[in-house]
């Protein structure tokens, strides 16, 4: 009876965590205990481990006299999940003499059944990353979490079924041996968007809007009637965006196994997310006792979409102040902490006040979006009643997606080269120095776009923002400086007074 010490690794906030499973046995009466902060999940793993180990073909646990003491550190730090499982149950055998090998660079992630299979858990890709920079060179998980570990390269990743073959593997006298798994190739996959632009009759202001938003970043507002086609036409730009680069492809793809949302192994389009108007402030920003990812965060290098914009809680329209301005959003809990990016293109979607309303019902409509929220959305763009004869047509109506996602992915080369250097990578992230240092704006344009925001009465947040939109029309147009057409189509996307 002695000592060990393994390793495994839990998800902290959006990163990964390394875990030191300590396990000491010693004479005395049966008794099984996890020290160090565990959740529910983690204590319940005494019972999972000791089946497993039993129907593995070794000795349980409880069918002997001993004080087993299993430590979790850091010690301050809480223990969530089954992550530990496949440890634990290594670290009690090696402890008990009944397996012996080398743990240090090894690390071991999986939760157990009571048969000793392996179940999958969620955040891997974020474990595997941190164990690697932490120095790891072995990691063994679940194989149904092989693809998506692989996709770090440079570490080695063996998956497996079970716990017996974990073992067989460890163990110096057997002639077994995992496969190391193949690095995961990247492949982006074609996106089918739920709408094509060709299908959608008329609207030709917010297709060009849409065109817009998608090349340079932008945030855009779609109001009109009821029924004129916003929901396809917010559901059509996703089929516009360009495909991601594969540092956001491993952000994004981290970012939805941490939170359990990932389907499949890889995320390679831009996320496309559109929660209810009825969610709440925490499913939206994100948060809880220990900080979780929202629908902000979910929506990362992609779309959200908000449907209804004026029907969500006024608190949560409000909260989107800090997401949309610095693209990333502070959680501050009694439990810890947490900075989740919110890098996102915002579509908004709203009808106008019901005809029958009151006025105090309009006026009340009206300020649930309030100025810096209106500020924050670039383009505001009219999707009015559409005439019954072009509905009936059966010719496609404008171009397709497919042809105006060339255009955009050369205004985003264009961008990319300008930008080359600085942290933004769309027109719409530069910042205040960046617009001095890349955006050339004339004298003629200038007293233009000075003149017209003197008249509207423009905040320097919707001063600098036209600039931007400017750029990212210019962009589209091929030009190498802004015209006076591009900042007065810029200046016409402004919200109307009665928006």
């Amino acid at each position: 009876m002695s000592f060990s010490r393994v390793y495994s690794a839990q998800v902290n906030v959006l990163d990964g965590q390394l875990i030191t499973i300590e396990t000491d046995i010693g004479r005395g009466l049966h008794n099984f205990s996890v020290v160090g902060l565990p959740d529910k999940a983690v204590e319940e793993a005494r019972d999972r481990v000791g089946s497993a180990i039993k129907n593995s073909g070794f000795t349980s646990p409880k069918q002997s006299n001993q004080k087993i003491v299993v430590s979790l550190s850091p010690a301050s730090v809480k223990k969530e999940g089954s992550y530990f499982d496949l440890a634990i149950a290594l670290g009690y055998l090696l402890s008990n003499e009944e397996l012996k090998f080398n743990p240090e660079k090894k690390a071991f992630v999986g939760e157990l059944s009571l048969n000793g299979d392996l179940k999958p858990v969620k955040g891997v890709l974020a474990l595997v990353k941190t164990l690697k920079d932490l120095g790891f060179e072995e990691i063994f998980l679940p194989e149904q979490n092989k693809e998506e570990a692989a996709l770090i390269e440079d570490i080695n990743i063996f998956p497996a079924k079970n716990l017996l073959e974990v073992i067989n593997h460890l163990k110096e006298d057997v002639s077994f041996c995992l496969d190391c798994q193949i690095p995961t190739e990247i492949v982006p996959k074609k996106v089918f968007a739920h709408n094509d632009f060709a299908d959608i009759r008329g609207q030709d202001a917010a297709k060009r809007g849409l065109e817009i938003a998608a090349a340079g970043g932008h945030n855009i507002a779609m109001y009109g009637p009821p029924g004129t086609g916003k929901t396809m036409l917010a559901r059509a730009f996703s089929g516009i965006l360009p495909p991601l680069s594969k540092e956001d492809i491993l952000e994004i793809t981290s970012i939805h196994s941490v939170a359990g949302t990932l389907e499949g192994s890889l995320i390679t389009h831009p996320p496309f997310r559109s929660p209810h108007n009825t969610s709440s402030y925490v499913s939206i920003i994100g948060g809880g006792t220990f900080p979780k990812p929202g629908e902000v965060t979910l929506a990362h290098r992609g779309v959200l979409f908000l449907d209804e914009f004026p029907e969500f809680d006024r608190r949560v329209i409000e909260s989107l102040r800090q997401p949309l301005e610095d693209r990333v959003v502070h959680i501050s809990r009694s439990k810890g902490t947490a900075v989740f990016p919110t890098n996102f293109i915002l579509i908004a979607a709203m009808n106008p006040p019901p005809e029958n309303a009151t006025a105090s019902e309009i006026v009340r409509y009206k300020k649930k979006i309030s100025g810096p929220i209106i500020d924050r959305i670039d383009m505001w763009v009219d999707v009015p009643k559409i005439d019954y004869e072009l509905l009936s047509s059966k010719e496609k109506s404008g171009e397709s997606s497919e042809e105006i996602i060339k255009r955009v992915i050369k205004a985003r080369a264009r961008q990319g080269k300008r930008l080359a250097g600085s942290k933004a990578k769309t027109n719409s992230e530069m910042s205040v120095r960046d617009l001095g240092k890349v955006v050339n704006v004339t004298e003629p344009v200038k007293n233009i776009l000075n003149t017209s925001a003197e008249k509207l009465g423009l905040s320097a947040r919707a001063y600098h923002r036209i600039i931007k939109l400017a750029r990212t029309i210019a962009d589209l147009d091929d030009k190498n400086e802004i015209d006076i057409k591009h900042i007065l189509e810029a200046l016409a996307y402004r919200p109307k007074e009665e928006y």
